[in-house]
C-alpha cells in the first residue's frame, strides 16, 4: 500500500510494517491522515489493532536474539546507511512532513538534517558500549562488568518532529542491539513509514524495527506494555499520557524513558543585548511555530528593557509569512488541528481579559487550515492560564520583572523542568542564574539547545531519562556483572 501526495506526487507507504514485510491492518480497516493547511485527506492508511500490535511485539521478540549477537560494527555500518539514506531522500521526507504535519518546507528540511543526525552519532556510539575490569576491595575476586541490550523496546513518538522523534529513539535502540515496535502519533504516520522503508533498504533484519500506525494509541501500546515480552518503553508526549505509562510499566518493572512536556521560561537580564535576545527569542519561540516541548512560553524580561524587547520582538513577530508550508516564502505554517488553534486562542483570550496587551496578532484568521498569527503579548499577569499551561502556539507571553531572585522563583513556578533560556551579558550572572533554575537543559545567549551530541531531557515533570549525546545509548542497555574468585 503507497500513497501519492499530491502536488509533488511522492510516493510513501500507508501499510502496517511488521516481521520485515509491509501489510494491511488485519480488520483492513484505514484511517485519514489530513494537511492541517488545508484540512484535506491527503492519504489513508493501516489502522492497526491489538491483534496487529500483538504480531509486531512477536516479530520483534523473535528478531531480539540475534539482532543482539550482531556485531557492533555491523550495527554500526546499518545505521551509517540509514543516515546516508535519509539525507540522500531529504526533499522527499521534508515534503511528506509539510504535508501531514504543516512546518514550512525550510523548517522541514532542517528537521531531516537534525534526524539524520541520530543516526550518524548513533552508528558511532555502537562500537563504543564499554564495560569494566577491577578487583575487590580485598583482592580476593575479579569484578567483570559487561552491558547488553534490555530486549525488545516500545517506542511512541508525537508529531510535531515526526521524523526526528523517530531517529532520536530508533538510532540508540538499534546501535545497543536492541529490537523496537514503533508507534508514530495518528496526525503524522507517513514520516515513521517513510523511516521504516529507509531503514530496511539500509540492511535492518525483519522484524527489528516494527512500525503499526493505529488510532488506537490506548489498545495498541496497552497490549505491549502488558505482555511481558516487551523490556522498555520510551515515549515522548504530554505529561499526563507518560504518568499512565508509568503506571502501566509498574506489573513488569518496566525500565522507562520519558520525555513529557515544557514550560520554558526565557529570562533577559537588564544588560542583555537586546536585539541578540530577540534573536534568540525568535529561534526559541517559533520554531516549528512554538509546537515544541522546547518552546520558550514565559518570557521574564527586566522592567528596564520589557518595553524595547516586547516591541522589537512584536516587529519580528509580525513581519513572518505565514500560509501553507509547501509555498515559497512561508516562514509560519499552520497549528496541528483546530482543538490546537482553539487552544491557543482561549489562552490568549485568558490573557487579555486579565490585562495583557496585544502588541501583534492575537486573533485567529478565517479560511481553510489552522492557521493562527504570531502572537506578542506584554504586561502579562503572572495568574494567566498560558503561564501554568504548555501554549504549543506562536505566542509570547511577556512578563516583567526586578530582582534576580524574583525572576528566578517565577520561572521555577511550575511543575515542569525541561529547558530554561538565560539572555545576559555577564558570564558570572548567567551561569548563576542557569544554575538555580530546575530545568535539565539552559540555552545561555543562545534559543536552540537540541544537538544529538547532547543529552537532551529535563526535570521534575518534564520526564525522566535522557535521549542523545554519550548517555543516550545508556537508556537501552544493562549492566551485567561477573564475580570471578581468584586462584
Amino acid at each position: 500500500m503507497t500513497t501519492s501526495l499530491t502536488p509533488t506526487a511522492i510516493e510513501t507507504p500507508t501499510a502496517l510494517f511488521i516481521g520485515g514485510s509491509w501489510r494491511p491492518a488485519e480488520s483492513s480497516a484505514t484511517f485519514d491522515v489530513i494537511d492541517p493547511a488545508t484540512g484535506e485527506v491527503i492519504a489513508e492508511v493501516a489502522d492497526g489493532s491489538v491483534v496487529d500490535a500483538e504480531a509486531a511485539l512477536t516479530a520483534a521478540a523473535d528478531a531480539q536474539r540475534a539482532w543482539a549477537a550482531t556485531a557492533p560494527r555491523e550495527r554500526s555500518v546499518i545505521l551509517r546507511r540509514a543516515f546516508d539514506g535519509i539525507i540522500e531522500r531529504t526533499e522527499e521526507l521534508a515534503r511528506i512532513i509539510t504535508a501531514e504535519m504543516g512546518k514550512p518546507l525550510a523548517d522541514a528540511r532542517g528537521e531531516v538534517a537534525y534526524a539524520a543526525e541520530f543516526f550518524r552519532w548513533f552508528s558511532e556510539e555502537a562500537v563504543r558500549i564499554s564495560g569494566d575490569h577491577t578487583l575487590t576491595g580485598d583482592g580476593k575476586n575479579r569484578i567483570i562488568v559487561t552491558r547488553e541490550p534490555v530486549g525488545p523496546c516500545i517506542l511512541v513518538t508525537p508529531w510535531n518532529f515526526p521524523l526526528a522523534m523517530g531517529t532520536r529513539k530508533i538510532g540508540p535502540a538499534l546501535a545497543a542491539g536492541c529490537t523496537v515496535v514503533f508507534k508514530p502519533a495518528e496526525q503524522t504516520p507517513l514520516t515513521a513509514l517513510a523511516l521504516a522503508e529507509i531503514l530496511a533498504d539500509a540492511g535492518v533484519p525483519d522484524g527489528v524495527v516494527n512500525v503499526v500506525p493505529t488510532t488506537d494509541a490506548a489498545g495498541v501500546v496497552g497490549s505491549w506494555m502488558a505482555s511481558g515480552q516487551a523490556r522498555k518503553i520510551s515515549f515522548t508526549g504530554s505529561t499526563e499520557v507518560g504518568k499512565i505509562l508509568l503506571a502501566q510499566a509498574a506489573p513488569t518493572v518496566m525500565r522507562t524513558s520519558m520525555e513529557l512536556g515544557g514550560n520554558a521560561p526565557f529570562i533577559v537580564a537588564f544588560d542583555a543585548d537586546i536585539d541578540k535576545a530577540v534573536d534568540g527569542a525568535m529561534v526559541a519561540k517559533m520554531r516549528n511555530m512554538g509546537e515544541a516541548c522546547t518552546a520558550a512560553n514565559r518570557f521574564f524580561v527586566h522592567r528596564s528593557v520589557a518595553v524595547e524587547f516586547a516591541e522589537k520582538l512584536g516587529s519580528r513577530m509580525g513581519a513572518l509569512e505565514v500560509g501553507a508550508g509547501s509555498a515559497d516564502g512561508v516562514e509560519v505554517g499552520p497549528l496541528i488541528d483546530q482543538d490546537g488553534r482553539a487552544k491557543v486562542q482561549r489562552l490568549v483570550d485568558d490573557a487579555v481579559e486579565r490585562g495583557a496587551r496585544a502588541v501583534v496578532g492575537g486573533k485567529e484568521g478565517a479560511g481553510p487550515g489552522y492557521f493562527y498569527p504570531p502572537t506578542v503579548l506584554d504586561c502579562v499577569n503572572p495568574t494567566s492560564e498560558l503561564m501554568s499551561t504548555e501554549i504549543f502556539g506562536p505566542v509570547a507571553a511577556v512578563v516583567p520583572y526586578d530582582t534576580e531572585d524574583e525572576v528566578i522563583a517565577l520561572a521555577n513556578d511550575t511543575e515542569w523542568g525541561l529547558v530554561g533560556y538565560v539572555f545576559t551579558q555577564d558570564i558570572d550572572r548567567a551561569l548563576r542564574m542557569g544554575e538555580r533554575l530546575e530545568v535539565g537543559m539552559v540555552g545561555i545567549n543562545t534559543g536552540l539547545v537540541s544537538n544529538p551530541a547532547a543529552p537532551f531531557g529535563g526535570v521534575k515533570q518534564s520526564g525522566l531519562g535522557r535521549e542523545g549525546g554519550k548517555v543516550g545509548i545508556d537508556e537501552f542497555l544493562e549492566y551485567k556483572y561477573f564475580a570471578i574468585p581468584r586462584s
